[in-house]
């Protein structure tokens, strides 16, 4: 039974909307947040989880140091990452660490919720897209070497990058997007940080050395 969860999560509508998404999946589970590996860590001293989702990319490193310590402390905790990464580079270290499920948080809440209910039957929550890439990752050739800018942003990162270097809001590019606000803060917090940058100005002048603007 799932009673004590934790949310390891630094973006505040990202961290409620996983809250949400835990409360809806386990209706009497107890849900502490926290926004950095730190606090994370110090929660580890205070409760014994039964569920932790937790994001990967936070202000203090990597939410692996948790998913490790997790791991090892816990062995019964069921650990979730919760992130926008669906990479090679940040899936397995996760699992090797320790992770027993990997989510993808622009999925919608719905699909995340069942995700989660799986659990009780024995089902790892992962989302569609990771388990194709699990079952193709020995199977596939490598392709061609990626730009180094490929290789930074993903896709959608760079989907958002060129909106913001045209001046779009966040909540117009969550529309433009079809994607959520708190979706698009999550993007853009990677992509200042990938990038070493902290403007609108950097992020457009690094938009048009990328040719992300027409």
């Amino acid at each position: 039974m799932m009673k004590i969860a934790l949310i390891l999560e630094d973006m505040p509508e990202s961290q409620e909307m996983l809250r949400e998404v835990a409360q809806t999946a386990f209706p009497n589970i107890k849900v502490y947040c926290v926004a950095d590996i730190a606090s994370g860590m110090d929660m580890l001293n205070r409760y014994h989880f039964d569920l932790a989702l937790i994001d990967l990319s936070l202000p203090d490193g990597s939410g692996t140091t948790v998913v490790q310590a997790l791991s090892t402390r816990f062995p019964h905790c069921m650990i979730v990452v919760a992130t926008l990464f669906d990479d090679d580079d940040h899936l397995f270290p996760a699992l090797r660490a320790g992770a027993q499920g990997y989510l993808l948080k622009d999925e919608a809440p719905e699909e995340l919720v069942k995700q989660l209910r799986g659990i009780n039957e024995g089902h790892p929550p992962l989302s569609p897209s990771i388990a194709r890439r699990l079952l193709s990752h020995f199977r596939v050739a490598p392709e061609k070497q990626q730009t180094k800018e490929e290789i930074q942003l993903t896709q959608r990162e760079r989907e958002v990058l060129s909106a913001l270097a045209r001046g779009i809001t966040i909540a117009n590019i969550g529309d433009e997007l079809g994607i959520s606000r708190y979706t698009v803060g999550d993007h853009v917090k990677n992509i200042y940080r990938k990038l070493n940058i902290t403007s609108r100005a950097e992020a457009a002048l690094q938009a048009k050395n990328m040719g992300l603007l027409l």
